[in-house]
């Protein structure tokens, strides 16, 4: 079988790189198959893709939002009819379940129909002025050219829920995706050109970060940055962006915890919690690393955790049966086996997991540690992998001490039947999303997605915020008589 060969999309042309540099992407289920080749595109390329962004503009502000919108929605139309191929290339890639990647697509298509209307609408606001015969109001416009770097674990609808936003309110883009997704963020593309969307609009490059990805943060006609990818890599984004004024919209790591009290439904939290701590191979940035147990059900709910986790089915993602495809590739085995050694040596007792499995795939066990202290490593680095820590406390007080106590400040659940524990928990929970009786992955597109700490920089994704991040607020004052 030949490799699909991904070009770059630069001023509406599929091109090659000026490096003349390409290379593999390869299914993390089995590492001897090449899914596509993609561009190495250096400094040039992405200085290529800013120049057509910039070129196009002004033009694309000019239109009006109603117009701009009715592009994306031909393009959401084409994603519509081709979401079983995109589904199935975030599988090859990324390895999560088909059905988990169906879910991928289907959030993407909403998000892209709130964000939509929600740039159809781009309200400004008028008040009362304070000087007689002045009409005072303000109005939103587009930032200008912005860059886009997205994650390879939600290589689909992270984009969507960036570049729509950014398109809808006016501004151009130029994305840059991970290295381990190219070809589903590829697919998105090919529906945005599909649709008709204006040469330069909308441009597509892939390879290094640190040098194409690291242009799209430094060069000074980026007005803002939206990524989504590790901490460190976000905060050295941060300190760069700096240097030209670029806003910058980080979705970083976490270290998501669900405190499970005495009075909880232990067998929906065991549920909610496994649910989180597994899907796609625990690769979620919202997923599940600690639960906190109140010692009186600690062992209970041990017990239910245990069960659930030896039903857990670890193999192909397009195989139905499989419950937990593979981790997304060598680097991620390698992290994920390295914390699991800490915590043995820590003293945290392993309860299940903890191995690869044999074979060409990065499968890793479900892995389950038991008596983890809040000082070890696997109870404050986040590990981004299939890997949960069962903490015990002996109260409520403790467990929201214990919740916040790492560097990460993204999602929490409580589980809880009182009403009083579990607003006292959403008043105290140091995240940007939290939940009650619900899994710390759970979201909707109307209300903002971000984390504070070190999860999250500046306006936060989606709701109202979404199209907020790509606009500026201009204030007019009109003397009238």
């Amino acid at each position: 079988m030949i490799a699909v060969v991904l070009k770059n999309f630069i001023n509406g042309e599929w091109v090659t790189a000026a490096t003349g540099a390409d290379a593999e992407q390869r299914n993390p289920v089995d590492l001897t198959q090449v899914t596509c080749r993609f561009q190495q595109s250096g400094r040039e390329d992405a200085r290529a893709a800013i120049a057509a962004a910039e070129a196009a503009q002004a033009g694309w502000a000019a239109t009006t939002a109603p117009r701009r919108a009715e592009f994306l929605i031909r393009a959401q139309a084409v994603l519509i009819r081709r979401q079983e191929e995109i589904a199935a290339s975030i599988t090859r890639e990324n390895g999560k379940t088909l059905a988990e990647s169906r879910i991928e697509v289907a959030a993407a298509i909403k998000e892209m129909d709130w964000q939509i209307g929600e740039g159809r609408r781009l309200y400004g606001e008028t008040v009362p002025a304070e000087r007689d015969g002045v009409f005072a109001y303000s109005i939103r416009q587009p930032l200008g050219v912005v860059s886009v770097i997205s994650p390879w674990n939600f290589p689909f609808n992270v984009i969507c829920r960036k570049c729509v936003p950014a398109l809808i309110t006016g501004n151009t883009v130029v994305l840059k995706p991970a290295s381990l997704t190219p070809r589903t963020a590829a697919l998105f593309v090919e529906a945005l050109a599909e649709a008709g969307l204006p040469r330069g609009v909308l441009n597509f490059i892939t390879g290094p970060g640190s040098t194409a990805g690291d242009e799209l943060v430094v060069n000074p006609h980026i007005k803002a940055i939206s990524f989504t990818g590790s901490t460190p890599v976000g905060m050295g984004i941060h300190q760069k962006a700096a240097a030209t004024l670029a806003r910058t919209q980080l979705e970083m790591g976490g270290k998501n915890p669900a405190v499970v009290l005495t009075d909880a439904d232990l067998a929906a939290a065991a549920d909610a919690v496994v649910l989180a701590a597994y899907a796609c191979a625990g690769q979620w940035c919202t997923s599940t690393s600690r639960a906190i147990v109140e010692a009186p059900v600690y062992e209970r709910f041990q017990q239910e955790v245990l069960r659930r986790v030896e039903r857990v089915k670890v193999g192909d993602g397009a195989d139905p049966a499989t419950t937990m495809g593979p981790v997304c590739g060598e680097q991620q085995v390698r992290d994920i086996l390295k914390y699991i050694e800490i915590g043995k040596r820590e003293g945290a007792t392993l309860v299940a997991g903890g191995r690869r499995q044999e074979g060409p795939g990065c499968f890793i066990e479900p892995t389950v540690f038991t008596g983890v202290r809040p000082e070890m490593v696997i109870a404050r680095e986040e590990i981004f992998g299939p890997v949960l820590c069962l903490m015990k406390v002996d109260g409520f007080e403790e467990a929201v001490r214990l919740a916040n106590a790492v560097a990460f400040g993204l999602s929490s659940s409580v589980f809880t039947t009182s009403l009083e524990k579990a607003l006292r928990f959403v008043e105290a929970t140091d995240v940007g999303l939290t939940h009650v009786n619900l899994p710390t992955a759970f979201k909707e597109p109307q209300l903002p997605f971000g984390g504070i700490k070190q999860s999250g920089v500046g306006l936060p994704e989606a709701g109202k915020m979404g199209v907020e991040f790509f606009t500026r607020h201009k204030a007019v004052y009109v003397k009238f008589r």
